[in-house]
């Protein structure tokens, strides 16, 4: 006799996410806990996403290959500050975006504590769950080392090949022909490392939360679940996109309807978080929601469920 699979839905957990944002935030309302929490998810998205303008003056076009001889030539009569200049600039971004990536992996674990259990708590998941937040650095690490090298490889290779369109009787059509090429292969790159990443946040750092384990055993214990229901996971991620076009449009309207106020406040990173907060808890909460249809083994709502990691 096979053994029934349990029915999963990614509309079910709608309900019970909204209602988990009213017991977190909502019941009793405390600004001095809506600051605490929000500084764990503050903490949990350092160095994603932003606001930025992009506002560039009408120039004189220049052309790819007057460009690109024009920077040459500038490198190659600057090469005494121009080496040691971009040595120094790579690492101080290598070393921020470590630090960064660091205090999110302990900020993942923190929000996730404050949302499954109902929490505005700061000292405890910091020292709890520091070495599932050192492991999980470590698997961030790698992939996004990884991905930048695989994307990097179809960007060299289109920059080359523009190189070479340059000079052809044709530059129009093997630029375009490039350039097609390395967008798309990059693109299908980070689209692949991207979802990779979703997974790793939404159900692999749950797993991690409920086990005393690294993230590659989560990870190895999360692989069955998604081998075993593919198209309900591609569901869960074309959801997720939905969603997050429904919240945008409510935030544009919001703006539009406040006179950018609400733009001018989202500006400001920390400001943006707590003022974000009941949705950056909706959606943690729908994912905890939506693993914890596997089994109650994938309950985090379950106080007695998370293993003391100290």
């Amino acid at each position: 006799m096979t053994e029934q699979r349990p029915w999963i839905s990614v509309i079910d957990p709608l309900g019970p996410a909204f209602e988990q944002v009213k017991l977190v935030l909502f019941r009793p309302f405390d600004f001095n806990r809506w600051f605490v929490i929000g500084f764990c998810a503050w903490l949990a998205g350092l160095g994603q996403g932003g606001f930025g303008f992009n506002y560039r003056p009408h120039r004189r076009r220049i052309q790819p290959g007057e460009f690109f001889q024009g920077a040459g030539d500038y490198v190659l009569e600057n090469l005494a500050w121009v080496i040691p200049a971009a040595a120094c600039a790579a690492i101080f971004l290598i070393v921020l975006w470590l630090v960064l990536v660091w205090l999110s992996s302990r900020g993942r674990f923190m929000f996730l504590h404050c949302v499954a259990q109902d929490k505005a708590e700061v000292v405890l998941p910091w020292k709890k769950f520091r070495r599932h937040a050192n492991s999980l650095f470590v698997f961030r690490v790698v992939l996004g080392l990884t991905g930048f090298v695989a994307a990097l490889l179809p960007a060299l290779l289109a920059f080359f090949l523009v190189l070479a369109a340059v000079h052809t009787a044709w530059p129009g059509v093997g630029l375009i022909a490039s350039l097609v090429i390395g967008v798309t292969v990059m693109c299908v790159i980070l689209v692949a490392f991207a979802v990779v990443w979703k997974f790793t946040k939404d159900f692999v750092v749950p797993i991690m939360f409920l086990r005393t384990t690294s993230c590659v055993a989560a990870w190895r214990e999360f692989l069955p679940l998604l081998s075993g229901r593919k198209g309900i996971f591609a569901l869960y991620i074309l959801f997720q996109i939905v969603m997050a076009l429904a919240i945008g449009v409510i935030l544009l309207s919001a703006g539009a309807l406040t006179c950018c106020s609400v733009c001018c406040l989202l500006m400001i990173p920390y400001i943006r978080t707590v003022t974000m907060l009941p949705v950056l808890v909706f959606t943690r909460a729908y994912s905890l929601h939506f693993l914890r249809q596997f089994g109650p083994e994938f309950d985090c709502f379950i106080v007695d469920a998370v293993i003391d990691a100290q």
